[in-house]
């Protein structure tokens, strides 16, 4: 059975969760403060959910599974990553998850400075 721990903070809500481990209080105020970092590039996001597996039949470079999903206004963010080691697995995890907030922002940035003409295929009748 799942592990969860809810967290709301500053209004966002982390929900962090436990599948095949046992989630220590250490390993929850890590996974916080780690994830603390995905809101400063983005204030709009709703929810993170991160789910910390342990899967005993994968090989033992790929042990410890983390999976994010980042609920935001928009298109949701999903990615998964997978190492030896739980924390790292974590910090692989926030990374991927930062660089893709970042990436959005950049790309949405650079749409609304640069806007691109409109072609309008029929004529526009005057008045």
């Amino acid at each position: 059975m799942p592990n969860k721990n809810h967290h709301v903070q500053n209004g966002h809500e982390i929900i962090l969760t436990g599948i095949h481990m046992e989630l220590t209080e250490a390993l929850k105020n890590i996974a916080h403060e780690k994830l603390q970092r995905l809101f400063r590039h983005e204030d709009r996001i709703v929810r993170v959910r991160v789910e910390l597996e342990y899967d005993k039949t994968r090989g033992h470079e790929n042990q410890f599974i983390a999976k994010g999903h980042v609920q935001i206004y928009g298109p949701d963010m999903i990615c998964s990553v997978a190492s030896e080691d739980c924390l790292k697995s974590l910090d692989l995890l926030v990374d991927k998850l930062d660089r893709m907030i970042r990436r959005r922002a950049r790309l949405q940035k650079v749409k609304r400075h640069h806007p691109h003409p409109v072609e309008i295929p029929a004529a526009i009748p005057k008045v």
